[in-house]
């Protein structure tokens, strides 16, 4: 049975509410950002009052890096608007959206070593 979501004036359904939540946008303004960019919140002082509840999260969550996706599952919203949202709080000053560092390219020797050395063991 297909389960239909029921629009009334106390609750006017999920996408007037995200519509909401972005001001309508789609893409976050400034400098793109991919799902393995790492949120950190930037530490400085700021009106908890004057945020909504998802601005706070974030910033609760991102004391500690955390990738873009992460903050999406977290937050239970769409990854677009999950984008707008950092893009926001980024150009309020209060994260930082980094890319993560380069992997690196060789294997150093000693590990591949230390793994022959377990097969062998086996």
């Amino acid at each position: 049975m297909e389960r239909r979501e029921t629009v009334t004036e106390e609750d006017p359904g999920p996408l007037l509410r995200l519509f909401g939540l972005t001001g309508g946008r789609a893409r976050p303004q400034g400098e793109a950002f991919d799902l393995v960019a790492i949120v950190v919140t930037v530490s400085g002082s700021y009106e908890p009052a004057e945020l909504i509840p998802e601005h706070r999260a974030v910033l609760s969550l991102c004391r500690r890096p955390t990738p873009v996706a992460d903050v999406a599952a977290h937050l239970e919203l769409p990854l677009n608007i999950t984008r707008v949202i950092l893009g926001d709080l980024r150009r309020e000053g209060l994260i930082n959206i980094e890319r993560p560092g380069p992997v690196a390219q060789t294997i150093d020797e000693r590990i591949y070593r230390e793994v022959l050395h377990g097969l062998r063991s086996l």
